[in-house]
């Protein structure tokens, strides 16, 4: 009989601690969830203000680029224009008034030129892959090199964040070759390839050791913005023969 009675209380208090146990077990286990659920939300939260950081930087950086040009345009460009204008009008002859109603009418064809480039809307109306052509050209055009450019896409559409990311990139690489690589070639390449844009922006210039930290250039920066809008960008470069950069961004978020 007491033999059976120290069975049931053992049995008893064996239930009790399982239960216990169990209890504790699933407590631990809520817990944590939703410690991981806090270290998440503070992960998607640092991500989403490094992104939102990431926006405000480049398009700051944009807006003073165009103000330097604007700036420029005005003083060799516009300036220019109503100078011509003025010696223009001052000789009281029908052909000089002819003239210079026509040089009055480019010089509000400047004004709302670059009156439109004083904000970023015109992010929003440029084609990608037309940016990419027309910053060739200009470089082109001036005389520091040859440029090439290659594409497998007609068109492309990107969001505006996205695309105002890529525009910064692809500006901040042309710099830096212009500025240190003494190229006698700049090439990009534009292709897709399943749910990706690959770019390749390549030149033929004095190169740099990539294993140490590129004087000046800045680069390696470039990877964290590529990174906000989930893309890679690797560098290799020889010295006396030039250096590639490959940005690989994914486009399912895009909308393509």
């Amino acid at each position: 009989m007491i033999t059976d009675q120290s069975q049931f209380i053992f049995l008893i208090i064996s239930g009790v601690l399982l239960m216990v146990l169990m209890c504790g077990f699933i407590v631990v286990m809520v817990l944590l969830h939703r410690q991981q659920q806090f270290r998440n939300r503070q992960k998607m939260e640092k991500l989403k203000a490094e992104y939102e950081r990431t926006i405000l930087s480049v398009e700051k950086e944009i807006q003073e680029q165009t103000l330097s040009f604007i700036g420029q345009e005005l003083h060799d460009n516009l300036g220019q224009v109503l100078s011509l204008t003025k010696l223009t009008l001052s000789q009281p002859d029908p052909e000089n008034f002819t003239e210079g109603k026509r040089l009055i009418n480019q010089a509000i064809k400047e004004v709302r030129s670059l009156s439109k480039r004083l904000n970023l809307d015109w992010v929003k109306e440029v084609q990608f892959l037309d940016f990419l052509y027309s910053e060739l050209q200009k470089i082109e055009n001036s005389g520091f090199c040859k440029t090439q450019f290659h594409t497998n896409m007609e068109k492309i559409d990107l969001e505006q964040d996205m695309k105002l990311i890529l525009i910064r990139v692809v500006q901040e690489c042309l710099n830096n070759i212009m500025k240190h690589a003494e190229p006698s070639t700049i090439s990009i390449v534009v292709n897709q390839s399943n749910d990706n844009l690959q770019l390749l922006i390549k030149d033929d210039g004095m190169g740099f050791d990539t294993s140490g930290k590129p004087n000046g250039m800045g680069l390696y920066n470039l990877k964290s913005r590529i990174e906000t809008i989930g893309g890679t960008l690797k560098i290799s470069s020889i010295i006396s023969l030039g250096t590639e950069i490959r940005l690989n961004i994914p486009l399912a978020s895009s909308g393509t």
